[in-house]
């Protein structure tokens, strides 16, 4: 490997691009953000501006050092799935992105299931198809906005929108074509019969049906074009990788690199996943199959839909200063274990695509007195958050038998010693947090993001060295932290666990995203 080489991960996560450089040792060398804004125009509704996202990846590259960027031999891609884009005859986008936050879709979820056999369909796509998917997301669109659907010639995800824009290609990769919903992950390539049912080719447009990008490995690339070098302030020409789906690009990175290993991944949402040797199926559909990017292999994922942004919504309406995660988990640091008896459901996003997979589960607080304070409601949505997230790691690591894997943790929390010991006494299990390695990192370079937020953009870095020829084996993994769990509380967490486990079963589903969208539309 050429002594300096540089590799640019970005990824484009549920409120922001972040970017990152590895150098040719895999040490962290700089990295940027930029956020932009999601739209809410009706409950249970979420839309992204698609220019934002360009002019985001313009925006950090420009604020990594020039220096850096004169070196770069390759960028690799990650980003949230699963996001609508819908494109023209001239591939470019047809309205706002749908985020796989917005909930519209739901009933054409349970349509195509009930159509197509939805145990078959697990079986033959890994997935447990719902409305946040691709493709019942478009068969709204072709039920509600005819006129955007009859525009519409490709359907393709948001990180396969950056990689059309960089390279003037149309690909997407095995892990990211899970979200679409008619993958087949056995054969690795689109499932005719499925697509047809949704209303899609399974290669390019034919007649009124749009097409699907090409499917290709996590490292594939393409030359990055002399426009969009031009614009970004990198060397023209050098490979770009379609790279994988956030979550198994973070769990790479976050050091879960061997079946048995459990990867925690927080962000807006939270991805616990197991890593396996095959796929393997619930009968239950507790969890979801991908396969893997830049290691062999599949993960057994599951999804707590609203985690971070859930903390970043209760710091808002407390008027928290400053505003956001950091304020907040130091309130819900302050209280003690149980809230002070408060409770809270964590469901605020709409549901939640894991053990339960209900996506009529609300947020809701509970057992609130006068005596409840703003810490009592900042852990009691944290203690929550980490119930959901136990009952996941069980879930996930029952396969695995008796023994205790260790939690590989990456996203907002992980570097921090507090959150990393709840981690591992809410499951009882070893957390442990690879910090990146960061010699001669320019100061200030980083800012405010927390290297525990790196995880997904070096993981797509680091596909894009492989890409570019470089060894899996010249990454450093940087320094371990971990936390062990303490037995003396395995009884407190149980209860508020049952506690929580109470509350659900007693106050039910309230009203579907769906229902609370027809009802604000005077439906």
């Amino acid at each position: 490997m050429t002594p300096g080489a540089r590799f640019v991960g970005l990824d484009l996560g549920t409120s922001a691009l972040k970017a990152v450089v590895l150098d040719e040792q895999g040490a962290v060398l700089a990295a940027a953000r930029r956020g932009y804004r999601t739209a809410r125009p009706l409950s249970g509704r979420a839309e992204q501006q698609p220019s934002d996202w360009y002019a985001a990846v313009a925006g950090v590259c420009s604020d990594l050092p020039s220096t850096i960027r004169g070196g770069v031999m390759a960028l690799g891609l990650t980003g949230m799935i699963p996001t609508l884009v819908t494109l023209d005859e001239a591939r470019r986008p047809v309205g706002p992105a749908v985020t796989w936050e917005d909930g519209r879709a739901q009933a054409e979820g349970e349509r195509l299931r009930g159509q197509l056999g939805a145990d078959d369909l697990h079986r033959r796509t890994g997935q447990w198809l719902d409305g946040r998917y691709l493709l019942p997301q478009f068969r709204w669109l072709v039920e509600n906005q005819p006129e955007r659907a009859r525009l519409t010639r490709w359907v393709v995800g948001a990180k396969d929108l950056l990689f059309l824009w960089l390279t003037g290609q149309l690909a997407t990769d095995p892990s990211t074509a899970t979200g679409f919903g008619a993958f087949d992950i056995h054969g690795g390539s689109w499932d005719s019969e499925l697509c047809q049912a949704m209303g899609v080719s399974a290669g390019s447009p034919c007649r009124d049906r749009p097409g699907l990008p090409e499917v290709i490995p996590s490292s594939g690339v393409a030359p990055l074009t002399l426009a969009a070098a031009r614009q970004l302030g990198l060397p023209a020409g050098i490979p770009v990788a379609v790279g994988g789906a956030d979550s198994v690009v973070g769990a790479l990175a976050a050091g879960a690199n061997r079946p048995g290993a459990v990867a925690h991944l927080a962000g807006s949402s939270t991805v616990i996943m197991g890593i396996s040797r095959e796929p393997r199926w619930d009968p239950d559909h507790r969890w979801i199959v991908t396969p893997l990017a830049g290691q062999p292999g599949w993960g057994l994922e599951t999804d707590l839909l609203s985690t971070g942004s859930s903390l970043a919504w209760l710091a808002e309406v407390m008027g928290a200063r400053p505003p956001g995660l950091e304020e907040i988990l130091k309130l819900a640091y302050s209280a003690p274990l149980g809230a002070r008896g408060v409770v809270c459901l964590a469901h605020f996003g709409f549901g939640e695509q894991a053990d339960l997979w209900d996506p009529n589960l609300m947020g809701l607080f509970a057992n609130l007195t006068l005596d409840s304070g703003r810490a009592d409601l900042a852990r009691a949505l944290l203690e929550g958050i980490m119930v959901s997230t136990r009952r996941c790691v069980d879930l996930i690591g029952s396969w695995v038998g008796d023994r205790l894997e260790p939690i590989y943790c990456g996203g907002w929390g992980a570097s921090d010693a507090r959150f990393r010991q709840l981690l591992a006494d809410s499951t009882q299990r070893l957390a442990i947090f690879s910090k990146p390695s960061q010699p001669g990192f320019p100061r200030g370079t980083l800012g405010a993001i927390d290297a525990a937020n790196l995880a997904s953009a070096i993981g797509a870095a680091a596909i894009a060295g492989v890409g570019a020829g470089w060894s899996a084996s010249d990454r450093g993994i940087g320094r371990r932290l971990s936390s062990r769990p303490d037995p003396s509380v395995a009884a407190e967490w149980a209860e508020v666990s049952s506690l929580n486990h109470r509350w659900r079963v007693q106050t039910g589903p309230l009203l579907s995203p769906v229902e609370l969208g027809e009802q604000a539309a005077g439906g």
